[in-house]
């Protein structure tokens, strides 16, 4: 099984029409900060631009053929499929975060999730040799990036645990006050699905909350 197929609206990074626009993005982002400006033209030249339909799957769980993503624009989802098809989302990322199997790929696992988006998006992307190679020629960066990946992996456990312990009331004020504004930027299906509740349940707890500013996004 291997990785989404290259596109026509993949394009290198040092090419990209955007690409002075796009360094601004890019140099936001959560683990880059530390990065001198060679440092980074040197990882840019390892990326590639990929801009993604919604719902539409980047990484494919089970697949060996993993990479590295920086998300310029839009927002992603984690998503594992259990045996008989039942799907969970573990957790979502937007502009300025990152989205690895680096873990599964450091242990010689094949991915333990997809990684789809949920908005329209565009990343920067690499291998996941190639991003390995250049974090161990950086290690300030290779620090900061694996705490960073330690994190999320405790982020997700401590979700999962939530959904045992609070209602759904509960679910979606923890999700809120973790990210605000996120909500309104997620499709109601796919917030439901997070916080492990019907659509129809959600929408009785947002009615019930009065929130009337978050939209519903199909």
């Amino acid at each position: 099984m291997n990785s989404v197929t290259n596109s026509p609206s993949e394009i290198p990074f040092s090419k990209h029409p955007l690409r002075l626009l796009l360094r601004h993005s890019f140099q936001n982002n959560v683990v880059l900060s530390c990065l001198t400006t060679q440092a980074l033209i040197e990882l840019e030249n390892l990326l590639t631009i990929t801009d993604i339909a919604r719902n539409k799957p980047l990484l494919v769980q089970g697949t060996s053929d993993m990479e590295q993503y920086f998300i310029l624009e839009g927002v992603l989802k984690r998503v594992v499929t259990g045996p008989e098809g039942r799907q969970m989302i573990l957790r979502f990322a937007q502009e300025s975060q990152f989205e690895t199997t680096y873990a599964a790929w450091r242990l010689k696992n094949r991915a333990p999730y997809s990684i789809c988006s949920v908005t329209r998006a565009r990343v920067a992307k690499c291998p996941m040799a190639l991003w390995a190679e250049y974090i161990n020629a950086h290690q300030k960066l290779k620090h900061d990036f694996e705490y960073e990946v330690m994190r999320l992996m405790s982020e997700v456990m401590e979700h999962t645990t939530a959904l045992h312990l609070l209602d759904a009331t509960g679910r979606l004020e923890r999700f809120q006050d973790k990210n605000p504004g996120l909500a309104e930027l997620l499709p109601r299906k796919d917030l439901a699905l997070y916080l492990n509740i019907a659509p129809e349940t959600l929408s009785r707890v947002l009615g019930s909350h009065d929130h009337h500013s978050l939209p519903l996004v199909v």
